[in-house]
């Protein structure tokens, strides 16, 4: 089993990497709970719930929540029906609850725990590639219909426990969408990582042990950033390389058109893209539209309009004075934060789409 320890500055916790670890989820808490919340969605209800309950025995209050599959389901709504779950399950400041699922759970289960009574335990229990990025970190939110993860907070949990063995139930698109935050970890901090990646056809010769090395390096990639920068006050934005464009787009198309990581692999072709004109260097956009289109990500959508995006991307989180910050590369492991001017950026959000088109 692999290990690692990330240091916070509320809590020291690991991250766990093996299969069925969701068969012994206690072994991994370092304290005992008399009363457990556990949050799921609809598709992982089916696949893994019973596992988790079983975990905990007969000794522990165990209930459950579930939630509709997609990221439409990280809303107010679905919020507050968690709140209410956990009122009337009797949750008090000495429970715990259980995030089993992908992104999007782990980002509302995170944030349901941080806010009930001003903040109880919780674990993440990812079961998605991308959860891999989302789950390590601390990052716990929810959608406004306005912007990505606007209403949230950094609220680290005690521990991730992360069953590979969950991987194999996952689709191809959720595959394409956790490789993506796979790939951006090789980009701000690896060459030789990125072009190992770019050598795998994840699609067509999917391989479990390789998959198992990948996800053990872009989660230590992760947190060597968030143990140096824990409230994004500067690397950590290195983070959302591709995310600027990438969550105006899941925000326009609208939350479960396209996934997380199909909108943020578009996202980081348009800050190659960027970066190549802004700082005259050559980087792999080749590359990397290559390996997205022989992988199937969709790269051709329909026509949007470049200024309503210009405007969903003032409201990210890292814009100032309703300017837009982009996380770009000098080369790849060299990150830097650019602001853009509004007519440069739709300058380049012209020439994106056009490339798209003709490509």
């Amino acid at each position: 089993m692999s290990s690692l320890e990330i240091k916070t500055s509320t809590n020291i916790y690991h991250v766990y990497v093996d299969v069925k670890l969701r068969h012994k989820l206690p072994s991994f808490l370092e304290k005992e709970y008399s009363n457990v919340l556990i949050i799921t969605d609809s598709h992982v209800e089916k696949l893994f719930l019973d596992d988790v309950i079983h975990s905990f025995g007969t000794t522990t209050k165990v209930s459950y929540a579930v939630v509709p599959a997609g990221e439409s389901s990280k809303s107010i709504e679905n919020y507050f029906n968690l709140m209410t779950s956990a009122i009337e399950n009797g949750l008090d400041r000495h429970s715990l609850i259980v995030a089993l699922g992908g992104g999007m759970v782990g980002d509302l289960a995170g944030f349901v725990a941080a806010t009930y009574m001003r903040g109880i335990d919780y674990v993440q229990v990812p079961t998605t590639i991308l959860a891999h990025d989302s789950s390590v970190g601390g990052k716990v939110a929810i959608n406004h219909p306005e912007g990505k993860n606007l209403i949230g907070n950094f609220y680290p949990p005690q521990a991730v426990v992360y069953d590979v063995e969950t991987l194999n139930s996952l689709p191809e698109k959720e595959v394409r969408s956790g490789y993506a935050e796979i790939v951006k970890h090789g980009l701000i901090s690896d060459e030789a990582f990125f072009n190992q990646v770019m050598e795998q056809n994840i699609l067509s010769t999917f391989n479990p042990q390789i998959l198992k090395k990948h996800l053990i390096k872009g989660i230590s990639v992760k947190a060597n950033i968030v143990e140096t920068d824990e409230k994004e006050g500067n690397i950590r934005k290195y983070l959302n390389l591709g995310h600027t464009l990438g969550h105006a787009l899941e925000a326009e198309l609208g939350y479960g058109k396209i996934t997380h990581g199909e909108a943020v692999a578009l996202g980081m072709l348009f800050a190659l893209q960027v970066s190549e004109k802004v700082y005259g260097v050559t980087l792999p956009y080749d590359t990397l539209y290559n390996w997205l289109s022989k992988n199937n990500y969709p790269l051709h959508l329909s026509r949007v309009d470049k200024y309503v995006l210009l405007n969903r991307m003032k409201k990210d989180k890292k814009s100032r004075d309703l300017k837009v910050q982009m996380v770009l590369l000098k080369a790849i492991g060299q990150s830097t934060i650019e602001q853009l001017d509004d007519e440069q950026l739709i300058q380049f959000l012209e020439n994106f789409f056009r490339e798209l088109v003709k490509g």
